[in-house]
């Protein structure tokens, strides 16, 4: 018996869609796998090592960091009387920040930044600190040695020393003349604090931060010396100083250690002086470019012909012609009667010549037309 095959059935294909979804889903974890390691340096703590561990002064080092927020501003520091389990004891004053360097950390977080060493105002141990300069505050420490340089304990912890703000802010002084015309704004920041602690507070370092409108407090330290005893108070006056030119409104914040113990404002008035100077200078600048660009126009501007005719020797000498009348009306008054007769004969010359000059230079009249004394008068209509 011969069996015949029947119909198949049509075999099923897959979707174009459902085969990209399937692949889709296959690259997700390695696509997981390549991403992970930028988040966790950019989620990470942030973290400094050196090239050497101890370097002389004058020498250099090399400081590479990762895990720190992608562009942020960073400061390099070789700090004394600091570890990294205390941190830099006395702040920033225990630096040798004449010698810091600044750098800013890349899109992953990470930078590498050549150090010169010195020498820092306080002894060892010693430490390269590294924080932040604006936004979020982060900071990290890493073990170094100044080779020659001198060695002592850190100070004791001052145990449980807590300060607090008893009583309102104020902002103390006065604006100069100088501000007036840019100079940065000054004022001293008062506070009243207490040790609500059990132990006393040595020379406390306070951090006076000023922002302007929408932007993050730009941070400065300011030691104060003193001790407040347990359960006392005292008044801390700390200075603060704009930039020049600033006007407008600020906020001055008071923090000690990671809290902010108060905020005061601020109004700046506007520097008129400079607006006044640049007014006056736009004034005065033209008028005078102005007035000398007038007088060299009139300098090298060309005369019309003849103008140099209108001011001559003989015109000035033109009153001496009411000498000439006669042999005895040209004679001076006051001339003596034993007068030379060649003196005489002298100021007649004088008059002809300047007379005819004054001739030539009134091209309007002529010899002929010239009044003359001895022309004899004209007779009207009717007389004889």
């Amino acid at each position: 018996m011969t069996r015949h095959p029947g119909p198949r059935a049509p075999r099923r294909t897959a979707s174009p869609v459902l085969l990209f979804l399937a692949a889709l889903l296959a690259l997700l974890p390695a696509l997981s796998v390549l991403t992970a390691p930028g988040a966790r340096a950019a989620d990470g703590d942030p973290a400094v090592s050196l090239s050497k561990k101890e370097a002389g002064k004058g020498g250099e080092i090399t400081v590479s960091g990762s895990g720190w927020r992608a562009e942020a501003l960073l400061m390099l520091l070789i700090c004394g009387q600091s570890t990294p389990e205390r941190g830099v004891v006395g702040g920033t004053n225990s630096c040798a920040n004449a010698d810091g360097r600044a750098v800013t950390t890349d899109k992953k977080g990470a930078f590498s930044k050549k150090l010169p060493v010195t020498e820092p105002p306080k002894p060892c141990p010693c430490v390269v600190h590294v924080a932040t300069v604006t936004g979020e505050q982060a900071l990290a420490d890493a073990v170094f040695t100044v080779a020659g340089h001198p060695t002592a304990d850190l100070p004791e912890q001052t145990g449980d020393g807590k300060l607090a703000v008893l009583a309102t802010t104020r902002l103390e002084g006065d604006s100069s003349l100088l501000t007036w015309f840019g100079a940065p704004p000054a004022r001293r920041l008062v506070f009243t604090v207490g040790n609500l602690g059990s132990a006393p507070v040595k020379d406390p370092v306070f951090e006076i931060g000023t922002a302007h409108g929408v932007y993050a407090p730009q941070w400065e330290e300011r030691q104060w010396r003193g001790t407040v005893a347990p359960g006392a108070k005292a008044q801390i006056k700390l200075p603060v100083e704009l930039s020049a030119g600033a006007h407008g409104d600020y906020q001055v914040s008071l923090r000690y250690g990671e809290k902010v113990l108060a905020e005061q404002p601020w109004g700046v008035g506007r520097p008129w002086g400079v607006t006044l100077f640049w007014v006056l200078l736009c004034l005065v600048v033209p008028a005078a470019v102005f007035r000398i660009g007038m007088a060299v126009v009139d300098k090298v501007r060309p005369r019309p012909a003849g103008s140099h005719r209108t001011r001559t020797p003989a015109t000035r000498r033109r009153p001496k012609r009411r000498g000439r009348t006669g042999t005895g009306a040209g004679r001076d008054a006051t001339t003596a009667p034993g007068a030379t007769t060649g003196a005489t004969t002298n100021a007649a010359t004088t008059t002809d010549a300047t007379t005819d000059a004054t001739t030539a230079v009134l091209p309007w009249f002529t010899p002929d037309s010239a009044p003359s004394e001895n022309r004899s008068r004209l007779t009207t209509k009717g007389q004889a």
